[in-house]
């Protein structure tokens, strides 16, 4: 058990495979996100980089299909792990979830290929 929350990035697939298909995408971020409650329920703070990457996108009318997702999804990530204490990588093909896993390798953060890995927060008191 660990005292502070984590940070934890759920990494997988996201536009890898789809063929751009707008339904194929969505799919892939609901997969992402089912991993989200499992995360904080086990006392930490999840976070999906397209949470914060497609917002940014949308700010200049782009879509995660426009050749601007390229300079904007990959870079999110890489950004955003400089802040997380690990990785959860799902199952399934993606460059952009192995890049992740290479830069949290990189700086030393653990990457958990299971929920069932991740280290469960000592429950707190209620203040």
């Amino acid at each position: 058990m660990t005292d502070k929350p984590l940070l934890i990035l759920i990494a997988g697939p996201y536009r890898s495979g789809t063929d751009n298909d707008p339904q194929a995408m969505a799919a892939n971020l609901a997969r992402l996100e089912s991993a989200a409650w499992p995360v904080f329920a086990a006392g930490h703070i999840p976070v999906i980089g397209e949470w914060i990457a497609l917002p940014v996108l949308a700010s200049v009318g782009a879509g995660p299909t426009d050749p601007l997702a390229d300079q904007v999804l990959h870079p999110t990530a890489d950004r955003l792990l400089a802040h997380c204490d690990a990785v959860l990588r799902l199952p399934g093909e993606s460059v952009g979830a192995d890049q992740d896993v290479a830069t949290a390798h990189r700086r030393g953060l653990p990457v958990y290929r299971d929920i069932a890995e991740i280290p469960r927060r000592a429950p707190q008191e209620a203040a």
